[in-house]
């Protein structure tokens, strides 16, 4: 066997050590630039939607924009403003006190100085994809109605991510995290005792939507007052709803639409877009409004006073809950690095509740 020759090298039997992939960097705003020709700022006015860009120029920075898969960091141009981010979640476009509720939260923003990033629920296949949404755009704290306000999963993210939630008109607010709401049991058992007051004994409640907590303190509400008057009430004059005029209409015909024996003389309901649906249909079939039919709803939105009769009802103040939410938000954020983390304190905010008396209740029909 041939010796090994001075020099030779022999070939070794270990595996070299297994190298981590290099991370792959972010496309930078720079790197847009660079590859289009283009510089940065203009990237920027195409990625704003400035009108100052040529068409030309941007569809050249947009292609370049694709072809990088470049995504604008939302959070830290956010960051880099200096101002306190606040998200707020709303879950019905077409609801009658959006208005109201986004003046309150616009005030509120004028007064601490803060930024206020809204996104709708209905833009997003699940509820949590629009918190997942607020939270990339940065959002220290975030606002969260009915049903997303009551979701264990939303109140875990916002805790992973050191985000503070704040829970807005919940029938069931957590302990643990701020929140901003009224007595919906209190204020249903108060309609209620009011139209029993009336002499009202046959009284029918129209519930609300069952996914969202203030419905059903609300429902109890108002059996906690029947039964505090000794009144029954028959399963069929309790339909299901949800907080749509639509429902309204379509409930009203099954209460309304019968032998004045069958026919309650009052109807509840569970917000004020179905109570104006039920007087729709009240008119529709010849019904006086209070005289035959008397007709109550909660929350006191502008439809309440734009209907004929003007409709009774339960106000909440809605654009002082949303000032009080944002407001609270930024007290809490500006307390510290650790704000969004429990403190030992907890900051509820029970809004006080009106009944608002009005022409659509009257005495019961004899």
């Amino acid at each position: 066997m041939p010796r090994k020759k001075s020099g030779d090298t022999v070939p070794s039997t270990k595996k070299p050590k297994s190298q981590k992939p290099a991370r792959k960097q972010a496309v930078t705003i720079h790197d847009v630039a660079s590859k289009a020709g283009v510089g940065s700022m203009t990237v920027s006015r195409v990625v704003n939607g400035s009108a100052s860009v040529s068409p030309e120029m941007r569809e050249r920075v947009e292609k370049v924009i694709r072809e990088l898969n470049y995504v604008p960091n939302l959070a830290a141009r956010a960051a880099r403003s200096g101002q306190q981010r606040i998200g707020i979640i709303f879950s019905n476009p077409k609801s009658s006190n959006l208005g109201e509720f986004l003046m309150g939260a616009f005030a509120a923003s004028r007064k601490k100085g803060c930024q206020l990033l809204i996104e709708p629920l209905l833009a997003h296949p699940q509820p949590i994809d629009a918190l997942k949404k607020l939270i990339d755009l940065g959002a220290e704290g975030v606002i969260l109605p009915p049903p997303i306000c009551d979701s264990l999963d939303a109140q875990q993210l916002a805790a992973q991510k050191d985000v503070l939630p704040l829970s807005f008109a919940s029938g069931s607010p957590r302990l643990h995290s701020p929140a901003v709401l009224i007595d919906d049991f209190s204020g249903a058992r108060a309609m209620t005792h009011h139209l029993i007051s009336l002499g009202h004994t046959k009284i029918a409640f129209v519930k609300g939507d069952p996914t969202h907590s203030p419905a059903e303190n609300r429902v109890q509400g108002f059996l906690a007052a029947m039964a505090e008057g000794g009144l029954d009430v028959p399963k069929r004059w309790m339909p299901k709803g949800d907080f749509s005029y639509r429902c309204g209409l379509e409930v009203g015909k099954k209460l309304l639409d019968v032998p004045t024996s069958k026919r309650p003389t009052a109807i509840f309901a569970c917000n004020d877009e179905m109570a104006t649906g039920l007087i729709a249909v009240a008119h529709g079939l010849g019904l006086k409004v209070p005289e035959d039919i008397s007709i109550a709803g909660f929350d006191d939105t502008a439809l309440a006073s734009a209907v004929w009769p003007q409709l009774t009802t339960i106000h909440q103040p809605l654009a002082e809950m949303a000032e009080t939410a944002v407001i609270m938000l930024a007290d809490i954020l500006a307390s510290g690095p650790n704000a969004s983390k429990h403190d030992g304190v907890v900051r509820h905010y029970v809004a006080p509740y009106k009944l608002i008396k009005r022409g659509s209740t009257g005495p019961a029909s004899q």
